[in-house]
């Protein structure tokens, strides 16, 4: 093998040996002969013990037992590019560009993992009086020569490539023949979860080492970049989203039938999955470490010392929070750091103290000593919103306490008097209001004065209505200002001497509005997470006892029956949801309620009819605010939101429809008498807009729809196209286009960015979803007698079911390519072992996930990557023990975004007045428009506070903009987190990342919940039971997705 040439080969390798990573006696031998590096190799893969870091002494080398492998004498040249040819297309142009990035970044690259051996490792190794012990070294660059070998080879492979790129222009399988070894993981896994540590260990000898600072000082004073050991050592850390978002730009410039494209996607795919796992190991070590930081501040006596120690708590969120302390006027009295930690089952809060004497013999992570101040029972902890008091307590039994004060106040004094800083603000709107309806009587009494007098008349009225509506406004702008990052919580204290319950406020600054959403609903799925049904809620099919489902995975939030009606026997066929935005939820409603809007639910029973039932999520639990029949069982629905208004204006040549005819969202119902009804939405009364019939009264099995058209899958293999009418409904009263796909039925239609794809049997036909001509048919199973039944994307692939079989199956979008298949039954045995035979019964991908329902009421959860890539299944999954006593008839996903007014903070604020002016003022949109496909914008959400919207008011209007993009947009390490010796008086800045308001910006939060359909409620842990009515109900069980911050 020929390694180490990289950073310009000038050096020459006199068979010098490498060495790899011993792993125990369960490692792996590898003997390869790889065309990419052109060379034999016999190496040993470490195994995954190998991630601890253990050491007997102070050996030179990092470990023992190297497996060696021999080098042959030969000098390798950088990579380097050729001149450009001539006659090359604008993007064959710039994919060169990105190649000479890629090449320049990963020289770089190589160079700075380099530097940290020379000029530190070796010399601390070498260096006589030892300022730092070998073993310490050992700890502190682990792995890192195992890494510099990986991109060193992978160097050497690029520079062919690099050489050959104007008669190939292939990159992406180099990518993935690199990275997809476990052996990369395996190195990255270690230094990645060693990193804390290592930071530490240099803070340490920082402080308590003049030399080795002075060492540190003298190595970044001669480097000509002046970058200092931290930043060269956070860079693999950042190599691998670096790689992310070259390869998504070369992506990108590639076009559809090129031989580079499939392996760029799969690259992408590679790349992702190894970022993720990286990131799921780094936050458990994070995890194990606070738990261990915070155990050393309790004594081991203490009841939270034995249970902190259990093993049985996970770490979901802790940040440094600023408390404050305000006095019985609204007035600040004081502020202090506290270190917060939620745990699944308890909140802890602890003081910071920085004055300890420092541990030197050990080898935790450095960072501030906790004092623990108190800890509470998460099921007790109230999150109390700014003019949200009413209704949340017993104000006749509970005595509110203010967390800084020494007695608590007398009985008489606690009712409704409890103004603690931003309540206070509440209260003196309310008072502006009344004052405000009290003047606008007086102005009628005035204008029916017959005389005229000083001081008196309709333009000194108006002038104090005016003066008080700016007020108000002023006020509500303070409340929604102290609402976004203050986190107020009711605490649970020690009854008084009568026996009543003391309750304790206390309020928290979160470092950005971001902070305060995540800490809302992390506090309320948490309490959601200690429901019975959700200890344990999920499972992994071979999943160690003591490791628990991560707190990603979705939380049963609740089971509610499909159906009002229990005298029918109404079969669930469709659910959709259709996202309006409420005005009236608050801050912390909108973190913590399931996505705003409606679920439409439908379904019949042959002979009798169907039936649509509509919820509201605007609530913890959904309600039921509307049912009606229809003449036929519906067997599908397809929400289509409203039109975007750019898109609108981009269509030149067409007349500004009239204001009035603008549709609003429609939900279209298929049913099984051929009928397709077109339903506005609830806002507007819910009114069929359109009806038709299909051709020949055929039932209509699925419905999807394009930019142009609204497609409808029949029982007689016939696809029918409805076009869209200048009103944006359908033109369905003239009769549709119809494309004859097969001879049995449409089973299910997917809407591609340009394509329809229609299953008929085993094959599905591409349709052109402008033209309406077949593209291309290809069989998706070798069975003629199996159907595809659902069809779900992601990425640049399709997934597949079929109506026998347990199998899914992975299709390229483009090549058509069969590229995974899954045995869902492997994930289920463990459940229900004597069940052989299982069915896929519906599928749906979102967020990384993808869910598969199967016909005994199991539903399997699959990781997939989320980006453009191939939608592979990178991992064993999760299976829920929550599910349906039949079949899962459906599964199907609500979501909503958060409003971006909400997500900025009072310093964003300040910034954007600063650089737009007052002219930039916008007006509030209404409050019950629907947000765009992709981003919610120029979209608000007021919060319930408001109680007199002041938008027709005189003067200039509340402003609701979206957030500043951030800026730049490289992951490359450019500006300085800091030199060490000058971050020794804080340790909290870089060793525990504390959050910066830079990280705040962020485009688009996302509400999301999974709603899945079937008979009845099964618990599969341990002999579960129906808990909800009969086994034969038709049944919702709605899954809460945590925000993902």
């Amino acid at each position: 093998m020929e390694t180490c040439g990289g950073g310009g080969g000038k050096r020459k390798l006199n068979s010098r040996r490498l060495r790899w990573a011993r792993g125990n006696a369960g490692g792996t031998m590898w003997v390869k002969r790889d065309s990419l590096y052109q060379s034999h190799t016999v190496i040993r893969c470490p195994s995954s013990s190998s991630s601890s870091v253990s050491f007997s002494g102070d050996s030179e080398e990092e470990d023992m037992g190297f497996l060696e492998v021999t080098v042959s004498d030969i000098k390798h040249p950088a990579p380097e590019l050729g001149p450009m040819p001539d006659g090359l297309s604008p993007q064959q142009v710039v994919r060169r560009h990105i190649l000479r990035s890629i090449v320049q970044s990963e020289g770089s690259y190589v160079e700075s993992l380099k530097r940290i051996l020379q000029d530190y490792r070796n010399p601390l190794m070498e260096m006589e009086p030892k300022v730092l012990s070998a073993r310490k070294c050992q700890v502190v660059f682990f792995r890192l020569k195992e890494i510099l070998q990986c991109h060193s080879m992978f160097q050497i492979a690029l520079s062919s490539r690099v050489a050959e790129w104007d008669t190939t222009e292939k990159i992406g399988d180099l990518f993935v023949a690199s990275f997809s070894k476990s052996m990369v993981l395996d190195v990255y896994s270690d230094y990645v979860n060693n990193f804390t540590t290592a930071m530490s260990i240099i803070k340490k000898a920082c402080l308590t080492k003049p030399a080795f600072l002075e060492f540190l000082k003298r190595r970044q004073v001669s480097s000509s970049d002046r970058v200092t050991l931290y930043g060269l050592m956070v860079k693999p850390i950042q190599r691998f989203p670096q790689f992310i978002l070259l390869l998504q730009d070369m992506l990108k410039n590639t076009p559809k039938g090129h031989p580079d494209r499939l392996s760029l996607q799969l690259a992408l795919t590679e790349l992702e999955t190894l970022a993720e796992k990286l990131n799921e190991q780094k936050r458990l070590a994070d995890q194990l470490t606070e738990i261990q930081q915070l155990t050393k501040s309790v004594s081991d006596r203490s009841s939270l010392n034995k249970l902190l120690t259990s093993g049985q708590r996970q770490l979901l969120l802790c940040e440094t929070l600023t408390e404050t302390v305000y006095g019985d006027r609204g007035q600040l009295i004081k502020s202090k750091e506290r270190k917060v930690f939620l745990l699944n089952d308890m909140l802890v809060c602890a003081n910071i103290n920085f004055k300890g004497q420092l541990e030197i013999s050990s080898l935790v992570p450095l960072g501030p000593k906790y004092v623990v101040k108190w800890n509470t029972a998460l099921p007790q902890v109230q999150v109390m919103e700014v003019g949200q008091e009413g209704g949340t307590y017993d104000k006749d039994n509970v005595v509110i306490q203010n967390a800084g004060a020494k007695k608590a106040p007398p009985a008489s004094q606690s009712h409704n008097k409890v103004y603690l800083g931003p309540p206070r603000l509440f209260q003196e709107l309310q008072d502006l209001q009344k004052d405000l309806a009290v003047v606008e009587q007086i102005t009628l009494l005035i204008s029916t004065l017959h005389g005229t007098y000083q001081n008196l008349n309709m333009t000194v009225a108006q002038d104090w209505c005016l003066a008080l509506q700016r007020l108000m406004r002023v006020k509500e702008e303070e409340i929604h200002s102290a609402n976004k990052c203050r986190l107020r919580l009711l605490l649970p204290g020690k009854p008084d001497k009568s026996g009543r319950p003391i309750s304790f406020m206390v309020v928290f600054i979160t470092p950005n509005p971001l902070s305060k959403i995540s800490w809302v609903n992390r506090l309320h799925l948490a309490k959601i997470g200690l429901r019975e049904e959700n200890q344990p809620g999920w499972k992994s099919p071979d999943e160690d006892k003591k490791n628990k489902a991560p707190f990603w995975c979705p939380i049963l939030a609740c089971c509610i029956p499909a159906f009002s009606s229990r005298t029918l026997s109404l079969q669930l066929r469709s659910l959709i949801h259709c996202p309006v935005h409420s005005p009236l939820l608050g801050f912390s409603a909108v973190s913590t309620s399931l996505p705003q809007g409606y679920l439409w639910v439908a379904g019949g029973q042959d002979g009798v009819g169907g039936q649509v039932e509509i919820f509201s999520l605007n609530r913890p639990m959904p309600r039921m605010v509307k049912s009606f029949p229809v003449a036929s069982p519906v067997l599908c629905m397809e929400y289509i939101p409203e039109k975007d208004e750019e898109d609108e204006d981009q269509e030149p040549g067409k007349a500004a429809p009239d204001p009035s005819s603008v549709v609003h969202p429609t939900i279209c119902l298929g049913l099984q008498d051929g009928s397709i009804l077109v339903y506005g939405s609830v806002d507007t009364g819910t009114p069929c807009l359109v009806t038709c019939k299909s051709p020949g009264l055929q039932p209509v099995l699925c419905l999807c729809y394009s930019s142009h058209y609204l497609f409808a899958g029949l029982q007689d293999g016939t696809v029918a196209a409805y076009p869209q009418s200048s009103g944006g409904l359908w033109e369905m009263e003239s009769p549709p286009t119809c494309l004859t796909v097969g001879p049995g039925p449409i089973r299910t239609l997917l809407s591609l960015e340009d394509a329809v794809w229609a299953s008929c049997g085993h094959q599905v036909t591409v349709l052109d979803a402008t033209t309406l001509q077949t593209q291309q048919s290809f069989e998706a199973h070798q069975d003629e007698a199996v159907s595809v039944t659902h069809m779900v994307k992601a990425g640049s692939g399709v997934w597949m079911a079929f109506s026998l079989g347990a199998s899914i199956r992975l299709f390229h979008t483009e090549t058509l390519e069969h590229l995974q298949e899954i045995n869902i039954a492997t994930r289920t045995t463990f459940l229900m072992p004597g069940q052989k035979h299982v069915c896929v019964t519906s599928l749906l991908i979102c967020q990384g996930q993808l869910w598969v329902g199967t016909d005994q009421g199991i539903i399997v959860l699959l990781p997939v990557p989320r980006l453009e890539g191939i939608p592979k299944i990178t991992g064993k999954g999760m299976v829920s023990l929550n599910g349906h006593c039949g079949p899962v008839d459906f599964l199907a996903v609500a979501t909503s975004t958060l409003a971006p007014d909400i997500l900025r903070s009072d310093q964003d604020e300040a910034e954007e007045e600063k650089g737009d002016g007052p002219s930039s003022h916008e007006p509030p949109p209404a409050p019950d428009s629907h947000p765009p496909r992709d981003l919610v914008h120029k979209k608000g959400i007021l919060l319930q506070y408001r109680l007199r919207s002041t938008a027709h008011l005189p003067g200039p209007l509340l402003s609701v903009r979206d957030p500043p993009d951030p800026d730049g947009t490289a992951l490359a390490h450019s500006e300085e987190d800091g030199s060490i010796y000058e971050m020794a008086d804080d340790p909290d800045v870089w060793v525990r990342s504390r959050p910066c308001t830079r990280d705040a910006h962020r485009k688009e939060i996302s509400s999301v919940a999974i709603i899945s359909g079937g008979q009845g409620y099964r618990n599969f842990s341990g002999g579960g039971r129906p808990s909800l009515g009969s086994e034969t109900d038709s049944t919702l069980l709605i899954w809460q997705v945590p925000l993902m911050i």
